[in-house]
């Protein structure tokens, strides 16, 4: 049970309410986790703020749900893993990539691959990769511009995953489909 309420524009507190219209303009909703961030309007500034950053960096939409994915699920966030399930899936990323993702196991396609790992690895080392790790992603094609604005994207994912995991917000409807459960790394 959730113990934070899940705000509309109306509801928000008035310096969270240019966030919440940002991102209803962006998704066509407010995401019941936005709704809950709205209670903090400096936590739901920040996640907008570098939203649009992250969403206008060198990175396709498909390689952002990539990033944004793995890290739901490294960081154990079932809300944020239906949503960027269904936006995976939205963007195009290959029905077999997600579930693997899901799974916690690496997609096929090598960059997708490559960007998968590096955001893994980035969590669960806490940003301390060794040279192999940037090796093996500055391999796949990437340059360090690159690696670098991945942490941009873990930064931003972050916010959405811890509040996620904190709030506990309700799973809309819309993303049922794709609703996941938290299993134990092996």
């Amino acid at each position: 049970m959730s113990a934070f309420p899940i705000h509309t524009i109306p509801s928000a507190p008035e310096p969270s309410k240019p966030s919440l219209e940002a991102l209803q303009g962006a998704f066509g909703i407010i995401p019941n986790i936005a709704g809950a961030m709205a209670t903090s309007p400096v936590l739901i500034g920040s996640l907008v703020g570098l939203f649009g950053k992250v969403h206008g960096g060198s990175f396709s939409e498909e390689q952002i749900q990539i990033v944004l994915l793995t890290n739901a699920v490294t960081n154990a966030s079932a809300w944020a893993v239906a949503f960027h399930s269904f936006l995976a899936v939205k963007e195009g990323v290959d029905a077999a990539d997600v579930e693997a993702i899901r799974e916690r196991r690496t997609p096929s396609a090598g960059k997708n691959a490559a960007l998968s790992t590096l955001a893994r690895t980035l969590i669960e080392k806490r940003g301390h990769l060794d040279d192999q790790d940037m090796s093996t992603f500055l391999g796949a094609g990437f340059g360090r511009d690159h690696l670098l604005e991945v942490i941009a994207i873990v930064a931003a994912s972050t916010i959405t995953n811890y509040t996620g995991n904190v709030t506990k917000p309700p799973l809309e409807d819309a993303f049922e489909a794709y609703r996941w459960h938290a299993q134990r790394a092996e």
